[in-house]
């Protein structure tokens, strides 16, 4: 009786050994894959926090962007009152049927000055006039914003 406890006992222990060898083998499976997956979260936590970064990066630039175009068209609106105000001041057709010669040279010159603020906006060279110009309204008076005593072009 003896023999066979022994044999019922080492049955029992050689079980419970393969039960804790499969149990820590599957542990272990686990757990290399847990790490595995833990590791790519890390990367995509990485990616995604780099990614917010960029995004609000962008942002404030964009923003920055959409202050100047703002602030652009505020100036670009107080030019055009300025031209506005500068036309309510002349009734140009009562003017150009009494003094018609008086009113084609100032119109054709301040064409021309017009023009000239185009050409100066397209990039072109300074005249020598243009670049010893003591402010704005020397300058161009059509366009004297576009005067700047820095500008050596």
């Amino acid at each position: 009786m003896g023999l066979k406890i022994a044999a019922v006992m080492g049955s029992i222990m050689l079980v419970m050994s393969g039960a804790f060898y499969w149990y820590y083998q599957d542990s272990q499976a686990r757990i290399q894959t847990l790490s595995e997956n833990n590791a790519k979260l890390e990367t995509a936590v990485a990616i995604n926090e780099q990614t917010i970064g960029s995004l609000q990066e962008n942002y404030a630039q964009s923003q920055e962007q959409l202050r100047a175009v703002h602030d652009e068209f505020r100036q670009i609106r107080r030019q055009n009152s300025v031209l506005a105000e500068k036309l309510e001041r002349h009734d140009l057709g009562v003017l150009g049927n009494a003094k018609p010669g008086l009113v084609e040279r100032v119109v054709n010159r301040a064409t021309d000055k017009v023009n000239r603020c185009f050409e100066i906006i397209s990039g072109a060279e300074l005249t020598e006039e243009e670049r010893n110009a003591e402010n704005g309204k020397d300058f161009n008076s059509e366009c004297p914003w576009l005067f700047n005593p820095d500008d050596s072009r």
